[in-house]
């Protein structure tokens, strides 16, 4: 039985089977050679065509063969969004190999595991991000490393004034030791190369993304060329009644080392297809806030705490930016909380779809639909071909009826291959439950309701047991994010002597206005039962965030747990 099919918006298909056997490539290729002057990438004000990214690819590719890449070595990308990300990313891929994107903030000892774990043997870095790559390659496999400069797809005028102002002064001009290579040299020696002769199907391994998967642990996820086209055309099917093909401008400020940009977002835009505006430092609103006036996007893809970062912003404040071009956005990573929602559709006469995906689902999403009702707190239904089950959280099999709380499987054309070289967490998240394709426990608890749509609770692991009760922090969340004074919060689990854990709330207050912990108590304690309410609230500045955006819920404990001794 699956209720949520009744209710997808007229036009989408609950099948796209059979799937196409192509690879992303395979879309790039036609583009360039029929609509080769069409906008593949929109950058600071800089246009990047299908046929450039198509012949640069090419020649990356091609540079990459004659730097001894074999099919199946791994090709590690330490770079922000920017178009070197997709040339190198396209090219690694002609060439065979399995890119690793990294996350550009990882310290040292981050970076070493990753490419340790990975066996990574060749790193495109951009230039602030050279010496670290340098100070750990003896520890790794690395032979080599590929530099570049944001400046290089920057429009002139622009480059000129970076060049002048910015370059040095912000750690962008470095010498490179003997053995590495710029980007633009190995580009310039193979332009005009053709596509390397490496034979690439859609069963390849194209990617490994980091992910703590369940059980907090780094690990290697393993996507194929086959789970992009499959995240594409669902996402496509999805989307296509509120956008325009080709002219519609998707906006991309979230980073292509995470599963949302990467595997659903990137996808997207070349099945669509629709131009693809990028944006280096999400965390850079003023930018942001500028790159919108210019593109004017329809599609915005976004995170909860990015949208109230916009709807915080002055400019935004005091209706000095136009937000009307936006359509559609999607927002998924983390829970969106209501009055965002209420928020930021108001300001910009759009739709938050809010949906949900994990790394290791590979954009197997539920989302809600674009047309139809958009459930307050829910993460929507799943997209055609995605399968879900709630089960029982404690043996993991065990289908609950409607209504019921418990942890939250799915199948899917593209959930994870393996976690790389890893066989024992493999199997833990991949599991057998009758006939047919495995399983993907995610470790999320959630419920269905009569309509299908899907309502996450929360995380197993983030799920606090006070006095025999069970609390979700995400509940609590919504409540003080409710407060007028509040602009962001987050609720954990802190351990208690009479009652095992008890909820502590640690709270940003917006910009002039002002609130008591007694008082954000009091508003709590009006609308949820005594045990929920926090014992504490702390303000701060800010919340401690990873680069996407999502709250450490981990580091505020990590804190907590200090003062406390």
């Amino acid at each position: 039985m699956k209720p949520w099919l009744a209710n997808y918006d007229p036009g989408v298909p609950h099948s796209l089977a059979p799937y196409p056997d192509k690879t992303l490539l395979d879309y790039l290729t036609p583009l360039a050679r029929e609509h080769g002057d069409r906008p593949a990438l929109l950058f600071k004000g800089a246009t990047i065509t299908y046929r450039q990214l198509e012949a640069e690819s090419d020649a990356f590719g091609e540079a990459l063969v004659a730097q001894g890449v074999k099919h199946g070595d791994r090709v590690a990308l330490l770079l922000p969004n920017c178009p070197q990300f997709f040339i190198a990313e396209f090219g690694a891929w002609k060439a065979g190999a399995i890119v690793v994107p990294l996350n550009p903030i990882y310290a040292e000892r981050e970076l070493e595991a990753t490419l340790v774990n990975t066996g990574a043997t060749l790193v495109v870095a951009l230039t602030p991000f050279y010496q670290r790559i340098k100070n750990i390659q003896a520890r790794t496999q690395v032979r080599r490393v590929i530099a570049t400069s944001i400046k290089e797809y920057l429009p002139p005028l622009l480059r000129l004034l970076f060049t002048i102002f910015k370059e040095k002064k912000d750690g962008h001009r470095i010498s490179i030791a003997s053995g590495d290579v710029w980007f633009q040299t190995l580009l310039t020696g193979h332009r005009g190369a053709a596509r390397p002769p490496v034979d690439v199907g859609p069963d390849d391994r194209a990617v490994i993304l980091s992910s703590g998967g369940t059980t907090g642990t780094p690990k290697g996820v393993v996507g194929l060329h086959r789970h992009y086209v499959a995240a594409g055309l669902q996402l496509y099917e999805w989307t296509k009644g509120a956008q325009e093909r080709w002219t519609d401008v998707i906006m991309l400020p979230l980073p292509m080392f995470h599963v949302y940009a990467n595997v659903g977002v990137q996808p997207l835009a070349f099945v669509g297809p629709n131009p693809l505006s990028i944006v280096p430092n999400p965390r850079d609103i003023a930018d942001l806030l500028k790159t919108i006036r210019q593109v004017k996007p329809a599609f915005f893809n976004g995170i909860p705490t990015l949208y109230t970062a916009i709807l915080n912003h002055p400019d935004v404040r005091a209706g000095k930016v136009d937000l009307s071009s936006i359509k559609l956005c999607f927002s998924g990573a983390a829970a969106l909380m209501a009055e965002t929602k209420k928020q930021f559709e108001a300001a910009t006469g759009s739709t938050i779809a809010e949906g949900y995906s994990l790394t290791e689902g590979m954009m197997a999403c539920c989302v809600n639909p674009v047309k139809g009702a958009n459930k307050i707190g829910s993460i929507g239904m799943p997209l055609p071909d995605v399968d879900v089950r709630i089960v029982d959280a404690e043996d993991g099999h065990h289908e609950l009826p409607i209504g019921e709380v418990g942890e939250l499987i799915m199948r899917a054309p593209q959930h994870l291959s393996e976690y790389w070289q890893n066989p024992g967490e493999t199997a833990e998240a991949l599991r057998q439950h009758g006939p047919g394709d495995p399983w993907l426990h995610t470790g999320d608890l959630a419920y269905m309701d009569q309509d299908g749509y899907i309502f996450l609770v929360d995380r197993k692991k983030d799920m606090m047991k006070t006095s025999g009760f069970q609390v979700w922090p995400r509940e609590i969340e919504e409540v003080l994010a409710a407060h007028p004074a509040v602009k962001e919060a987050s609720v954990a689990g802190m351990p208690d002597a009479a009652k095992g854990e008890v909820p502590y709330a640690w709270v940003v207050l917006k910009e002039g206005a002002s609130a008591t912990a007694e008082e954000l108590r009091a508003f709590c304690r009006e609308r949820l039962a005594p045990y929920k309410v926090p014992v504490k609230v702390e303000f701060r500045d800010d919340l401690p965030k990873t680069m996407i955006g999502k709250v450490l819920r981990r580091v505020l404990v990590a804190e907590a747990r200090v003062t406390a001794r």
